[in-house]
């Protein structure tokens, strides 16, 4: 059988999630994004895209989180089997594609993120699928379905929407036609015009989310100094009033109590006031910018998702969480039932244990990608590019807008697959599989 090697590999991955099911019924809820999404008034989101609000609006009538969370393993068992293939058609043998795929079907960060209600696990399958279309071939169709795809991965992160110029410059560099990079940038501008429209009439501002400021501001806390910065004295209720030695990390800054970003009035005002402190900040002190940049970068090297006694909403529970009652009835009216992740054993435990050895270490995951990167320059497989430099984008974009979280990097995992395994193959774009022919003399001389 051609495809054993994967049908072999498939076998535990599905295993995995089925454990997930199991052990952590209904789905995996996440702080307050989770109820965020989750709520029945369709709106624009304020600090992130509602494009997985959708979604959920969707999928509503059926009243499962259970119907949500299958979905979504489903599709992450579909994108490697569709890498999968793209690296067949390469040309690499069944057990190479396989092994290239093997992070997206053991991840346990990747499982963990399929069995959560958030974004992120439709995000990795749009971005994903997008690239894909458009290294297996470009055509004004493929094109203009990677768009699309990419569109809507916008509305669902806000990061998609680097990636789509990202993916126009790559079909404007490499010469594939106007017609392709129109159909892209035209398919891509539906979901995002659609969506800024949507925000405008709810909202009067035509953008996708009103806390792109928030975020760099809280960026710039890791190191801003007033006294340096001298800012007007409008910005000046931004200030931190704590030494930078004492400061908590940049995502505090936007929710904690102890943030001056609250006392600034109005959501639209609060986000204009905090881009123009940061962009301020990074510019009367760009080695304190860079420095924190750098200080997150170095998270890359460490061998360890995350330490045994770490606190974080990573961490599969081991014991029931109660659900807080500002928004027990948000998820309860999705559920219609009781919607508190529920801790089953042993199925519970068995995913717990594995969650501790069950993953790509990052420093490996860094080394992968410096090695597609070099691979495409030196092998000259232009096709590995794209993946190359959208892996790149999200992994180096969040240190530099916000802050470094591991769930940031995760999305990279299958387009660094995607890249090596396109570095690594026989046969380039366009070639086609070599058919054995009957030479006419052998054919001449089985015919006396």
């Amino acid at each position: 059988m051609a495809h054993r090697a994967l049908v072999i590999a498939m076998l535990p991955a599905i295993g995995l999630r089925v454990l997930a099911v199991l052990g952590f019924p209904p789905a995996l809820l996440f702080y307050g994004d989770s109820f965020a999404f989750l709520r029945e008034e369709l709106t624009p989101g304020t600090t992130r895209p509602s494009g997985y609000s959708l979604l959920l609006a969707l999928l509503r009538p059926a009243h499962s989180l259970t119907l949500v969370t299958v979905l979504q393993h489903v599709l992450g068992l579909a994108l490697a089997v569709g890498v999968y293939a793209l690296l067949r058609r390469r040309g690499l043998p069944g057990w190479g594609a396989t092994l290239l795929v093997t992070p997206l079907l053991y991840d346990e960060f990747l499982v963990l993120l399929e069995h959560m209600i958030m974004a992120d696990a439709i995000f990795i399958v749009l971005i994903t699928a997008a690239v894909a279309l458009i290294v297996w071939r470009v055509t004004p169709a493929t094109a203009a379905t990677a768009g699309m795809l990419l569109g809507l991965a916008g509305i669902t992160r806000t990061i998609g929407l680097p990636l789509l110029l990202l993916t126009a410059a790559y079909l404007l560099v490499r010469r594939y036609g106007w017609r392709p990079l129109l159909a892209l940038v035209v398919a891509g501008a539906i979901p995002l015009g659609a969506y800024a429209t949507w925000t405008k009439i709810e909202k009067g501002k035509f953008a996708l989310t009103e806390a792109d400021g928030n975020f760099l501001w809280s960026r710039t806390m890791s190191f801003a100094d007033c006294d340096v910065i001298k800012p007007p004295e409008r910005l000046a209720v931004l200030c931190p009033r704590m030494p930078v030695e004492q400061r908590p990390y940049p995502p505090h800054w936007l929710w904690e109590s102890f943030s001056p970003l609250l006392k600034v009035p109005g959501t639209a005002n609060r986000n204009q006031l905090a881009g123009e402190f940061a962009r301020q900040a990074i510019l009367a002190q760009p080695g304190g910018y860079l420095g924190a940049v750098a200080t997150d970068f170095k998270q890359l090297l460490r061998w360890e998702r995350t330490a045994v006694d770490e606190k974080t909403p990573y961490k599969l529970p081991a014991a029931e969480r109660p659900i807080s009652e500002s928004v027990r009835g948000v998820a309860e009216s999705y559920e219609d039932g009781p919607a508190a992740t529920r801790v089953v054993e042993p199925y519970a435990g068995w995913l717990r244990a594995y969650q501790r050895f069950g993953y790509v270490p990052f420093p490996l995951l860094t080394l992968g990608l410096l090695a597609a990167l070099a691979l495409t320059v030196a092998r000259r497989r232009w096709d590995a590019l794209l993946p190359s430099l959208a892996a790149l984008a999200l992994i180096a974009a969040p240190p530099f807008l916000a802050a470094y979280d591991v769930r940031y990097v995760v999305p990279a995992i299958p387009l660094i697959c995607l890249a090596l395994g396109l570095t690594l193959s026989a046969r380039a774009p366009g070639d086609t599989a070599a058919r054995p022919t009957r030479q006419p003399e052998a054919v001449a001389g089985h015919a006396s």
